[in-house]
């Protein structure tokens, strides 16, 4: 299977995706096998609140990469589109493909939809193994989108080397548009259905935001591609307006792209943010492996027996926490509770 992924076979790569998320031991070995061939990939997060319109941009940007107006190669793309798993029934619709109809049958995009799996930060538990398939298999850019949650859905920056925070009018006040967040993990702001009123107020807002911390940037489109060329210190996020229904301010936005991969490259950025894209990676995968090997050394029916306690108030969480880490004795009743 690792040949027939390296030689293009989309059938073989769909399947290493869903070994790797079904967490299966040939999946992950398959993807050790894979991994000298990673790290060439430009990955690009898309992220925002929810309607406000990012599998339609990301559409639109997988277009215009493979349909380029300027001049510019045809660059390979694949999309990972993360939907939220439900809470109740444990299923996920799915549903951000449906969006992407129109790219269906070009062999040049692959298209992986991801359930959440109950996972916060906006992204699934497996989602940054998946990339690496998909940097394997050689896809050039990989857009990751999000699954909308948010104000607190950072985990993206972490993933992605360009990071796309996405905006619309209407969607609150100005305070609304830039809590803390979303807005300082932005390598480029986009105000979608920017042909609806408030947009100006919503750009208004970004911009006042942006001059806080850049007092000397360049948020306009005009502005910001001299100050790119002018000096290569500082990246400040460009505020772009897009229609991605109607594909306007798309080309801008791919313009925008391509220069922040240019600044990252240039300023020695890409490789940080390449060391602590793989850090963040191990550091989870290493959690989850201690966490398994910890529980696996407990005795048989000690943690529930925790549990129990603790739901009956008869030892804290503190105390409870020093029973598991030390195994210790669970202590009686009345040496766990205080006397009045």
């Amino acid at each position: 299977m690792v040949e027939a992924i390296l030689a293009g076979q989309r059938l073989a790569l769909a399947r290493l995706l869903t070994l790797i998320e079904n967490d299966a031991p040939e999946g992950w070995a398959m993807l050790d096998a894979l991994y000298p061939r990673t790290g060439q990939a430009h990955l690009i997060g898309v992220t925002g609140a929810p309607g406000v319109g990012k599998s339609s941009l990301v559409n639109q940007i997988a277009r215009a990469l493979r349909h380029p107006q300027d001049g510019e190669p045809p660059k390979t793309v694949a999309i990972v589109a993360v939907d939220p798993t439900s809470p109740f029934s444990g299923g996920a619709l799915l549903g951000d493909r449906v969006r992407m109809r129109d790219l269906s049958g070009d062999p040049g995009v692959f298209i992986r939809s991801m359930a959440s799996r109950g996972a916060l930060g906006g992204l699934a538990p497996t989602t940054a193994a998946v990339v690496q398939a998909l940097d394997a298999a050689g896809f050039e850019i990989i857009l990751i989108e999000t699954v909308g949650a948010g104000q607190a859905e950072v985990e993206i920056a972490r993933l992605a080397h360009t990071t796309i925070v996405v905006e619309a009018p209407g969607g609150g006040d100005d305070i609304q548009a830039i809590k803390a967040g979303l807005l300082e993990i932005a390598d480029l702001l986009v105000i979608n259905k920017a042909d609806r009123p408030g947009a100006d107020l919503t750009e208004r807002a970004l911009r006042s935001m942006l001059e806080l911390g850049y007092p000397r940037g360049h948020h306009r489109p005009e502005d910001w591609a001299v100050a790119t060329t002018e000096s290569k210190e500082t990246w400040v996020p460009p505020i772009l307006r897009t229609v991605a229904t109607e594909g306007k301010g798309i080309p801008e936005v791919v313009r925008a792209l391509r220069a922040h991969a240019d600044y990252l490259r240039a300023s020695s950025q890409w490789q940080a943010r390449e060391q602590a894209r793989l850090k963040d990676i191990l550091d989870h995968m290493l959690q989850a492996a201690l966490l398994a090997r910890w529980q696996a050394g407990l005795p048989q029916g000690f943690y529930q027996e925790v549990v129990q306690r603790l739901l009956r108030r008869e030892l804290s969480p503190h105390q409870a926490l020093e029973v598991l880490l030390n195994q210790m004795p669970i202590p009686s009743v009345e040496n766990s509770r205080l006397v009045p």
